[in-house]
């Protein structure tokens, strides 16, 4: 049954549908990229994408897509992982949704779960028939076409979810009339397709000439080319071949003497691929969709020839100095705890069940009910055997004050505290960091004081151009019971210093004027109230004391 009008009006947020992305990213300039995932086949190898996920969220892409079994034979695990994407990760997601093989209650499960998820972006498209079949055929109430899935989504869920459809600029398996594909593609966008995401191909000029096709058809809506980097010479052919895609000569010319040396390979198949991309953007076309493999090397390499990779900070324009999660309803969250700095998939996970999240103005929307650490398996990442290959095992203070160390010096990449390495932002005080922890003093979150930087910094910005952004020193340790009296006492010593400490017991001694939120960064920006969105307070504190201590 579809949703009412007035339901998906009051649910979705907005600025989240791609095709705005994709004009955004026409009218600047400057080019939207989009990475395509699949689900692995283990637990292992979801947990390993996300991680890569994780990682190439630095690489600033616009959106993200998940594809979707034949049959939907993987058709839980790609909800779950949009649902992840959006979510923990903060990424714009795109599920791919598909008709073969599919029963109309299955579709409408998917639909659900994505809506649910936050996820406001919908690939449409027949799909591949499953590997028992030859040929594709509808299942009993089922749909027959892409077309009749764009209809019934739109049908269903109004505007709500933006709905891409696929493009063939060289046709595909079971039709190579090009005039009956533009036919079909005029279809699809004219019952609501709203952008064309087109199979990959090598051939940039035929593409080009395609697109113009499209343009003289009526066909307006942006259209995002298939991009699939060199991996190896053989994953090189046998992609090409299984998608029916040419490859122009010249670049047979120049992988075939180097075809056995995979660097090589990768190093020439950048450069061919990154000038097709540059070929692409100069039609005017200003967007780049990355068929990655769940692989992040290749395409990384092509973003860096292209010049789309930050050398300093971040590529993406941060809106708030902390990842976002696009959750349905987390899109307004604009406050977080300090405390889960280096942890947000566990701060996202222990407030998945909040209906309302804290705001700038300390309104009375947030919750006090942290979910229980059982119910979300918060803990260390990887099993036992890799963490003692990363970390070792430590028999002493001395022991574990070095593992600190060589985690501020970049010669360890995470702690149990920190799941991503040293940022920039922490140079300006490593040294002093370094000297605590020599001292068995073991830090674990900080930030340097910042006054009124551009919020366009480099390393320090965040939130709309104009602005100026500040942020109070803080520093988060673990310190021997022996010694806390002492500190307490130098510490009262500034009247400026505010400060909280607990044991594992949950005794808490604190000089704080009030149990509220104190903020430690804020920014002004050109017809804004003040924006704190980082604070420090008793009830979040507290806490995190039970995940610190057990961690």
């Amino acid at each position: 049954m579809g949703r009412s009008n007035a339901e998906l009006r009051r649910r979705r947020p907005n600025n989240m549908h791609i095709k705005d992305k994709l004009a955004e990213a026409h009218t600047s300039g400057k080019p939207a990229i989009s990475f395509e995932f699949f689900p692995p086949k283990t637990a292992q190898g979801v947990q390993n994408l996300y991680d890569r996920m994780d990682r190439m969220h630095d690489l600033g892409p616009s959106f993200i897509d998940i594809t979707w079994g034949a049959g939907g034979s993987q058709s839980d695990l790609t909800c779950e992982m949009v649902n992840v994407a959006q979510t923990v990760y903060g990424f714009e997601t795109c599920m791919h949704l598909t008709c073969t093989d599919m029963e109309r209650e299955k579709v409408d499960g998917a639909l659900s779960a994505a809506y649910k998820a936050g996820c406001t972006n919908i690939l449409a498209l027949r799909g591949d028939p499953p590997r028992a079949k030859e040929k594709w055929q509808a299942v009993d109430g089922g749909f027959r076409y892409a077309l009749d899935l764009v209809k019934y989504i739109k049908e269903q869920y109004g505007d709500h979810f933006d709905i891409g459809v696929a493009g063939y600029p060289e046709g595909c398996d079971d039709e190579q009339d090009p005039d009956m594909l533009m036919d079909h593609l005029k279809q699809k966008v004219d019952a609501g397709g709203t952008f064309i995401v087109t199979q990959m191909f090598y051939d940039v000029d035929n593409f080009l000439n395609w697109v113009d096709k499209c343009r003289a058809n009526g066909i307006h809506v942006p259209i995002v080319p298939g991009i699939m980097p060199i991996q190896t010479h053989a994953a090189f052919l046998r992609r090409a071949n299984w998608s029916n895609c040419r490859i122009p000569q010249h670049w047979i010319d120049v992988l075939e003497p180097i075809k056995n040396d995979d660097a090589a390979v990768r190093e020439v198949g950048k450069g061919l691929v990154a000038e097709m991309c540059r070929r692409i953007m100069e039609h005017g076309v200003m967007a780049l969709h990355f068929y990655t493999m769940n692989l992040a090397q290749s395409t990384k390499m092509v973003l860096d020839e292209l010049g789309l990779i930050s050398r300093q900070g971040t590529p993406t324009k941060k809106a708030l100095p902390w990842r976002q999660s696009l959750g349905l309803s987390r899109r307004e969250e604009d406050v977080r705890p300090v405390f889960w700095k280096n942890r947000h998939k566990s701060y996202v996970a222990r407030t998945q069940d909040w209906d309302e999240f804290p705001n700038g103005r300390w309104g009375d929307s947030r919750s006090p009910a942290f979910g229980e650490l059982d119910a979300y398996g918060i803990g260390l990442k990887g099993t036992n055997e890799q963490n003692v290959k990363l970390w070792g095992k430590p028999e002493s203070l001395r022991d574990i004050a070095d593992t600190f160390v060589r985690f501020l010096k970049n010669d360890l990449k995470s702690l149990p505290w920190s799941e991503a390495p040293v940022t920039d932002e922490a140079q300006p005080i490593i040294s002093d960091l370094i000297d605590l922890n020599r001292r068995g003093l073991l830090t674990i979150t900080s930030q340097p004081s910042v006054n009124g930087v551009k919020s366009s910094h480099p390393v320090h910005g965040w939130g709309p151009s104009g602005g100026y952004v500040y942020q109070k020193a803080y520093l988060e340790l673990l310190i021997s019971p022996s010694l806390i009296t002492a500190l307490i006492e130098r510490i009262k010593q500034t009247e400026t210093m505010t400060f909280y400490a607990v044991n594992k017991a949950g005794d808490l001694r604190t000089n704080a004027p009030t149990d509220g939120p104190n903020a430690i960064t804020w920014g002004v920006f050109p017809g804004k109230e003040i924006v704190q969105p980082t604070i420090v307070e008793t009830i979040s504190f507290l806490a995190w004391k039970d995940e610190a201590f057990r961690l």
